[in-house]
């Protein structure tokens, strides 16, 4: 007799470990960029007047991101991508809405696989 067991979807990983992931990387930019004080909270800007990074800063953040989501957690994305540009709100906003942004789109991954 075989048994044959349903397939179970991967589950993405929590909220907190792509949060936890987002401010590794800011942490490391703003380092890396010359801040003495890299002080990372979920309400950090990213963009706008008070930003903690220039665009230079943003670009090398995004880049890493998207290497350290492949590394870490196994997700191939493309963060800047037409989509993300032409939303009302941009994902790019704070270091909150960049991690909901992650984190939608590796739910998004695995709901589509």
């Amino acid at each position: 007799m075989r048994i044959i067991l349903p397939m179970t979807q991967p589950q993405p990983p929590d909220r907190e470990v792509v949060a936890a992931l987002v401010m590794a990387a800011t942490t490391d930019v703003m380092l890396q960029r010359g801040h003495a004080d890299a002080n990372v909270a979920p309400d950090t800007r990213l963009v706008g007047a008070s930003a903690v990074l220039d665009s230079l800063g943003l670009v090398t953040l995004v880049v890493d991101l998207e290497q350290r989501v492949q590394d870490e957690l196994g997700y191939g994305l493309t963060l800047a991508n037409e989509r993300a540009m032409s939303r009302t709100n941009s994902p790019f906003l704070s270091v909150g809405t960049l991690t909901d942004y992650i984190h939608g789109l590796i739910v998004e991954t695995i709901t589509r696989a």
